[in-house]
């Protein structure tokens, strides 16, 4: 009988790609990135995202650090889109990094079935977000109240996949593997993580993607739970 659901948070509950889209849309007007040449919004929002997502699998098995990722991924960006080193906005990270955590938008139905499974179930967040923007993200979006523990992969020493972070948040639950289910975007970090761990898993799939043969349990909604739960 599950008891514990853990949830991973970005791209997950928090939509990480749209309130990035928003923060870069209004950066990439506030920095009018337009006169250096980069001439459509779209065209950068979309080859961010793709360096992006590859640093961060990166960041997920250990390869790189926290500061390779952040001093990559917006200097590797402009770099690629033309723009000359001497060129490249070197503050638009920390801009980044300070406007994108405020906002608030969550996938549909996030609180409603955070709501209706917390009269059910005890719910935690694992994440291998950073800190301060993970705790930052939770306030804003009054998140806090649906979940017993944060646990995040900074504070702990490793990253999902890691048996390690798993077993530390079944610990602080007092759970075990049996009662313990895992919900998140990421084959490697969340699924598989737990998976090899001897969690069961749900992987949360919003834009249909093929689904691995490995994986045993998908959702295209969050509120496909409330037809399990």
């Amino acid at each position: 009988m599950i008891r514990h659901i853990f949830f991973d948070l970005d791209h997950t509950i928090w939509d990480f790609d749209k309130n990035a889209q928003e923060t870069l849309t209004e950066l990439y007007h506030q920095y009018q990135l337009n006169t250096l040449g980069l001439n459509s919004c779209e065209a950068f929002i979309e080859r961010y995202t793709e360096n992006n997502q590859l640093l961060w699998a990166e960041y997920h098995m250990g390869r790189i650090t926290k500061d390779t990722l952040r001093a990559e991924r917006f200097h590797k960006t402009f770099i690629e889109l033309g723009i000359t080193p001497e060129l490249v906005p070197h503050q638009f990270e920390e801009d980044y990094v300070q406007f994108s955590p405020k906002k608030t938008n969550l996938f549909e139905g996030s609180e409603k079935v955070l709501s209706y499974l917390q009269k059910k179930y005890t719910l935690h967040i694992i994440s291998n977000g950073f800190k301060e923007t993970t705790l930052l993200k939770m306030e804003r979006c009054n998140l806090n109240p649906f979940f017993k523990n944060v646990i995040i992969s900074e504070d702990v020493g490793v990253n999902k996949p890691d048996k390690a972070i798993f077993e530390h948040a079944l610990q602080l639950a007092g759970a075990k593997k049996e009662e313990s289910i895992m919900i998140g975007d990421s084959i490697e970090a969340d699924i598989r993580g737990a998976q090899d761990f001897g969690m069961k898993a749900i992987f949360f799939n919003p834009l249909n993607k093929d689904k691995p043969a490995d994986v045993e349990w998908q959702i295209l909604h969050l509120e496909e739970l409330m037809l399990h739960f």
